[in-house]
């Protein structure tokens, strides 16, 4: 069923909204029982991967979270890009990794597939390379 594009704003805020709180939960409300995820990666990377149920949303989060410095992460969001039921969120993550002590800064696209006013669709988009070389893996 096609979503409005308003409908597919509202949701990517809330999404952004809960995501600043680090509101697990709250983000894994906001999906369908069944998703397409994908965040590309390492698999030395446990957040990485495929995902295809609303109950392994929460768990992405709460993986990967504990892995950042506290207070050390920022988000820069440079793009907000809504059509009918596709959201492109364009952006830079800088984030401090604690077991290395590594900064790294990404780019990020992250597209959301917005029907029914729920999420069905999570793809993220950022530098792996860069990303693993922060946490000294490959």
């Amino acid at each position: 069923m096609a979503t409005d594009a308003q409908t597919s704003r509202t949701v990517a805020e809330t999404f952004l909204a809960h995501l600043a709180k680090q509101d697990a939960d709250g983000i894994q409300e906001l999906f369908a029982e069944s998703i397409d995820w994908l965040v590309s990666g390492t698999d030395a990377l446990s957040w990485t991967g495929r995902r295809t149920r609303r109950e392994e949303v929460a768990p992405y989060f709460t993986t990967m979270w504990p892995h950042f410095v506290p207070g050390r992460s920022n988000v820069v969001l440079e793009r907000f890009i809504v059509d009918g039921g596709d959201v492109v969120l364009l952006a830079v993550f800088t984030h401090t990794v604690v077991d290395t002590g590594k900064e790294f800064t990404t780019p990020v696209a992250l597209h959301l597939g917005v029907e029914d006013g729920q999420v069905v669709r999570m793809h993220l988009y950022e530098d792996t390379l860069t990303v693993a070389k922060a946490f000294n893996v490959s």
